[in-house]
């Protein structure tokens, strides 16, 4: 509560040369969040609790005081700070000018040790690893409307809650940190985990503009869209419904309408799901047709169109998504508050949205993306000959595909065999069945099964790697990327129906869509540095998957267009030499649709 004990515990820290720290805000939000206090730990049941901006409270720390200790203490390079989830405490440090120098991050090392393992919240880990129960958040603010801001707080309730989260990160940290060289995951952490945090930081920072008024058109003419797809459905059945209730839909597809092919859930309800409804749609009946449109359409406007507004900070005027670090199987990112990792990317609809995500004046968006890196990573791995030689040669692997599966020339291809083949080069990576092939293409189950298994006699080594892969996850419990991440497959999946199958299709999937986003992490590593050094204002906007969004000056569009796709293309150097290169399409533009 005062300066001499604060400086008390500067020495001890400085005794110990590491200390455990964690922040107290007002909002989850971290670039709206106030600090309202900071706890310490530097061993076993030895924390505190600093409060500054409590109301009510008798006596606090100065602020201002209390603000140059953590610039101090953080900028020291020679004490180890650590952290659970150190992006949000970053951020939230980083309104008040203080840059963390030299940190580990528990939820990052928990998940380096295996994604898809567990989950990786602080009080998630406290009961796998401590068999303690910590005193949740809710316990102390309340939930609903009954919810109170963490300044609102009593200071001895507020201390016990806070004090026990540094010193439950603490003990996490002495556990964990050993095992990263004991499972061999140590580079997974420090090259890949560990750096990132500091650059999904900055984007998060950096957030993205968008033009408010193209949405709100977008949100009229969906819902001009939306109304005549209800207009068509009733007309079909004869009488209104409710488009959004699954029940309404069933009774009337397979009680009024008597449409063959539907199948029950285990409550008894008749299932209008996705792939129910596609199903149907493919043998030819209008009314399953126009529900997916009515629930695309409707996904768009609620989740988009209507929603990104109200995301928009008032003091930036941008909007700041929140990238979660752990909570893939893959290694890939996420994103929510907004999810900007899920807008369609093959229908007008979605390249319509991505026109609203604008550049500010005088500036440009930067689109660069990596091309069926997928598909080369598997070439790579499988060591595929035929695959390998499409790609040096840069050879459509579509088209490729197409004339190994269906014995057609190359100079005869047409754009459906093409496409057929592009269904199944990327179905075959997510280990897709015969039935779903067929679904995508609209041909018989045994039409499907034949290109599969024509597939495969063409790219044997494909299949062997596929096998190889089931055998050492059934064995292991996990499957690797090529830079070393672990991807733990939850095998409690296996008691449900089809179970066994998605488990296999997961574990084939994995060391792709891992390495994938390994390479893309290593990638968002490098760039800035190379900004920095060239002195460029570029700046990291987002990421979606295999794509990475900048905004930059239209005066340093080129540069930063050489770096990027520089840096993208050989972010895999020096730890993995591929067999096939990686190529990045990068082009530019006013909004996300023009560069993309």
């Amino acid at each position: 509560l005062n300066k001499d004990e604060l400086e008390n515990w500067k020495r001890r820290i400085i005794e110990k040369g590491y200390v455990a720290i964690d922040t107290e805000t007002d909002s989850l939000n971290a670039v709206e969040a106030n600090l309202i206090g900071f706890s310490l730990a530097i061993d076993v049941n030895d924390a505190c609790y600093v409060p500054l901006k409590h109301d009510n409270a008798n006596k606090q720390i100065n602020f201002d005081d209390a603000i140059e200790f953590l610039k101090s203490l953080n900028a020291d390079s020679s004490i180890l700070k650590i952290f659970h989830n150190k992006k949000y405490d970053a951020l939230v440090l980083d309104k008040y000018n203080i840059k963390v120098n030299s940190y580990d991050d528990t939820m990052l090392i928990s998940y380096s040790l295996g994604s898809g393992a567990s989950r990786h919240n602080l009080d998630f880990l406290a009961k796998k690893y401590l068999e303690h129960s910590a005193i949740s958040y809710k316990e102390i603010v309340g939930s609903g409307k009954n919810q109170k801001s963490f300044n609102e707080i009593d200071i001895d309730k507020a201390s016990i809650y806070a004090a026990e989260d540094a010193d439950i990160t603490f003990r996490l940290w002495k556990i964990l940190k050993p095992k990263l060289l004991k499972e061999k995951v140590s580079s997974v952490y420090e090259t890949i985990e560990r750096p990132l945090a500091k650059v999904i930081m900055d984007m998060e920072k950096n957030g993205v503009c968008i033009d408010e008024e193209i949405l709100k058109d977008l949100s009229l003419k969906f819902q001009k869209e939306i109304l005549n797809i209800e207009t068509k459905c009733f007309e079909i059945v004869g009488s209104e419904f409710n488009l959004g209730s699954p029940k309404q839909i069933g009774e009337i597809l397979f009680d009024k309408l008597k449409i063959k092919g539907g199948k029950k859930t285990p409550s008894g309800a008749w299932s209008t799901d996705a792939e129910t409804l596609n199903f149907l749609a493919s043998s030819g009946h209008a009314l399953p047709k126009l529900l997916l449109e009515w629930r695309g359409l409707s996904k768009l406007k609620s989740t988009y169109t209507d929603a990104l507004p109200t995301f928009v900070n008032k003091k930036t005027k941008r909007i700041h998504t929140s990238y979660s670090m752990s909570s893939t199987s893959t290694g890939r990112l996420s994103s929510s508050d907004p999810n900007l990792q899920n807008i369609p990317i093959k229908n007008d609809e979605g390249r319509m949205i991505r026109s609203a995500f604008i550049a500010e004046p005088g500036s440009s968006l930067i689109s660069a993306d990596y091309s069926q890196i997928e598909l080369r990573i598997i070439a790579h791995i499988s060591d595929d000959n035929n695959l390998k030689d499409a790609f040096k040669n840069d050879i459509d692997i579509h088209s490729l595909t197409a004339s190994e599966v269906f014995g057609i020339p190359l100079k005869d291809m047409n754009q459906d065999i093409r496409r057929k083949a592009k269904a199944i080069n990327f179905g075959i990576i997510y280990g897709i069945s015969a039935f779903g092939l067929s679904n995508q293409l609209d041909i018989s189950r045994s039409e499907a099964s034949d290109y599969i298994r024509s597939y495969f006699e063409k790219f044997p080594s494909i299949r062997d790697y596929m096998e190889t892969t089931k055998e050492f996850a059934k064995d292991n419990g996990f499957v690797k990327t090529l830079f070393g991440r672990k991807c733990f497959i939850d095998e409690s999946i296996i008691r449900r129906p089809g179970g066994k199958a998605f488990m296999e299709r997961a574990a084939i999937n994995a060391p792709i869509q891992g390495t994938a986003a390994d390479i893309i992490k290593r990638a968002m590593i490098k760039i800035p540095k190379y900004f920095e050094k060239e002195n460029l204002g570029t700046k990291m906007i987002m990421q979606v998957h295999d794509e990475l969004i900048f905004e930059t000056k239209d005066n340093e569009i080129e540069e930063t267009m050489s770096i990027v796709t520089r840096e993208m293309s050989e972010a895999h150097k020096p730890v993995i030499n591929l067999s096939v290169d990686l190529k990045v399409e990068a082009a530019s533009g006013k909004n996300w649709e023009q560069a993309h």
